[in-house]
């Protein structure tokens, strides 16, 4: 089962960020973009949040997120009107964060992002070897030198922009044939400078199989 709907302190893990979102009167529709075989939605596990359902998604981020401007698009929003984007594998969003973004934004030519400075210490991996290996049979993976963290933030979601302005900076780079991994990389395509919101810890993406516990603790605490 995809992530976004397996169960965390009781709840699919897409529902925090619905939830979230639904708390926020402000906004006029939350969207959710589905992959066009996704069986596994059940909008009745879903029951009492505000929201829409498209099953529009694409083979990437960048081509889901466009298609979802699309769609907004047709229920009516504007060139002129705020996007926020948003990753399901993020429970951890709280409308105290998604209003603190958009305070902070609402007035900016840009838009921007929540994100962290980064603490951790960053090394840069050397190139794979093919004939080296550990006794378990994974690579033997060794630093190749220590990279600065001065001026690194690691980015989160929800990313804020203008539906007009992030729809042209997509087509912007897919015409040059690069697929982006975030909203702002594509902003940033245009020549622009996203703003850089801080954001929490509590906000973390659910990656990796012991995510799940560290998830289910942290929202079991702030229940």
């Amino acid at each position: 089962m995809p992530k976004q709907y397996q169960t965390v302190a009781g709840r699919p893990m897409l529902a925090y960020t619905l939830a979230a979102f639904d708390a926020c009167s402000e906004f006029s529709q939350t969207l959710v973009v589905l992959a066009p075989d996704d069986h596994h939605f059940d909008a009745r596990r879903f029951a009492g949040l505000r929201f829409a359902v498209e099953r529009c998604g694409g083979a990437s981020r960048q081509a889901s997120v466009y298609n979802g401007l699309l769609a907004l698009a047709r229920f009516g929003a504007r060139a002129d009107d705020w996007v926020l984007v948003h990753d399901a594998a993020r429970p951890g969003i709280t409308p105290e964060l998604i209003r603190k973004l958009v305070a902070e934004l609402r007035d900016d030519a840009v838009g921007g992002i929540l994100a962290l400075p980064v603490a951790d210490t960053l090394k840069r991996v050397a190139p794979a070897m093919p004939d080296v290996a550990t006794s378990a049979g994974e690579a033997d993976t060794r630093v190749a030198r220590t990279e600065s963290r001065d001026g690194l933030w690691q980015a989160q979601t929800p990313q804020m922009f203008r539906l007009g302005m992030l729809r042209e900076a997509i087509e912007r780079a897919r015409h040059d044939g690069h697929d982006l991994t975030d909203e702002a990389s594509a902003i940033e395509w245009l020549g622009h400078s996203p703003k850089l919101v801080q954001g929490s810890l509590r906000n973390f993406k659910v990656t990796y199989p012991e995510d799940f516990a560290l998830a289910g603790a942290m929202l079991s605490a702030h229940a």
